[in-house]
């Protein structure tokens, strides 16, 4: 089978891959540490979402044997700094593409980080229904990505780099969240409670905005 590698530079298309009535696509967003990954495992389980990590998407590829992307990613992910916006894109749209042909929802966790991913996104790939973002100041993340760190193995989950995760968080996926604001698409969660009260605060939101729950 021939690597997937050269997917990573499709051109600019006019229109998105998908269609909102066809692909329900949520992104998550929210400083490192704020229980996202937590709350989409929820979601996933209730809702019947496929979860989409970009960190994990891009941790994946940068082990991929052959990717010549690999060491640019690496180099990325130790400094906090974001990685070219045409490489995650592409990454997640193979992603949702290989599940169902990209037919259900899809929760895009960690994206977009900066405003130039969301715009190639929403023309792309496909608009989203909206932002669950979730709000937690920086003492509390902190606080669990040290603790997650004693037992990750992640080479990101230390005070340093915790502190430029932060700051670049601020600086470049602020925006984003704004953007969406002013078009009614953000839904802002306070992530500072227990993870199975923030969820009941989750729950109550995607069924505001029409999401309801998978029959089991």
């Amino acid at each position: 089978m021939a690597p997937p590698s050269p997917r990573l530079s499709a051109p600019p298309k006019s229109t998105p891959t998908f269609s909102p009535e066809e692909t329900s696509v949520i992104y998550v967003l929210g400083g490192p540490g704020a229980g996202k990954g937590t709350q989409c495992a929820n979601l996933v389980r209730d809702y019947g979402f496929t979860h989409l990590s970009a960190g994990d998407l891009l941790r994946a590829e940068q082990d991929r044997e052959g990717s010549e992307f690999g060491t640019m990613i690496k180099e990325y992910i130790r400094e906090g700094t974001i990685v070219p916006m045409e490489v995650t894109v592409q990454l997640l749209e193979n992603a949702i593409m290989d599940k169902n042909k990209g037919k259900g929802r899809f929760l895009v966790d960690g994206f977009p980080r900066k405003m130039d991913q969301a715009i190639r996104f929403e023309e792309a790939v496909c608009p989203s229904q909206f932002t669950l973002f979730f709000d937690c100041p920086e003492d509390v993340m902190t606080e669990r990505l040290i603790n997650r760190g004693k037992t990750s193995g992640r080479a990101d989950d230390n005070a340093e780099s915790i502190k430029k995760r932060f700051k670049t968080f601020v600086e470049t996926s602020m925006p984003v969240v704004e953007y969406f604001e002013k078009q009614n698409k953000v839904v802002k969660i306070k992530a500072i409670k227990s993870p199975e009260e923030i969820y009941e605060e989750v729950k109550a939101q995607m069924g505001h905005r029409g999401f309801e729950m998978s029959k089991r």
